[in-house]
């Protein structure tokens, strides 16, 4: 089942995977795996470390995520952003 642009989680926040160990803040939305071409919902680094480079940055999918610790920031920039990147998917 593929998600619906509106319905992704914004930047910041702070998940659990389902069989993971640690938890993962999403820095990114709708991101391409540049050796695969696959296309991610999202992609994250460990939390609360951070970004230590591209060995502790992950792509995932929102069906992966068992639960949401925190959601981040949302404002007026976010939601013009969601509106262009539904017409981008054309939802």
């Amino acid at each position: 089942m593929d998600i619906k642009v509106k319905d992704l989680l914004p930047i910041g926040s702070v998940i659990w995977l389902r069989d993971s160990k640690h938890p993962l803040m999403i820095f990114g939305v709708k991101q391409q795996n540049l050796e695969t071409k696959q296309e991610y919902d999202y992609i994250g680094v460990l939390y609360p470390e951070g970004n230590l480079g591209g060995e502790s940055q992950f792509m995932f999918m929102h069906k992966d995520i068992e639960k949401v610790l925190f959601r981040g920031f949302e404002d007026e920039s976010r939601t013009e952003f969601i509106e262009k990147l539904s017409e981008f998917y054309g939802e």
